[in-house]
């Protein structure tokens, strides 16, 4: 994952809803949920919604499929686990250092 991509995983969490929203569809697992299912459990307007979904998929955090007439929404568990791993992957690495050269 390069800076870029990290940012705009980043960025498309910022906001409350969308945060919601991933949250939402994370617990949910593998079998994601329909748009209306997530406005009934978010309260989120239907265009405010869309927007958001939009701005995740955007960002690959989700997946959209369809089926049929409804649209079902999976959280990106590879996606988000690369985003982890990018802003961890540097722990503590000073502290490391730090010992090894006080050691």
């Amino acid at each position: 994952m390069n800076w870029e991509q990290a940012a705009a995983g980043f960025a498309a969490m910022g906001s409350e809803a969308r945060l919601q929203v991933l949250r939402i569809l994370i617990r949910a697992g593998e079998s994601g949920l329909t748009v209306s299912d997530l406005q009934d459990r978010t309260g989120i307007a239907p265009s405010t919604l869309a927007h958001h979904l939009k701005f995740l998929a955007g960002a690959a955090l989700i997946d959209q499929q369809r089926d049929g007439r409804m649209v079902i929404n999976r959280a990106d568990y590879a996606q988000l686990e690369q985003l982890a791993q990018f802003i961890l992957c540097e722990c503590c690495a000073d502290e490391t250092r730090k010992a090894a050269n006080n050691g």
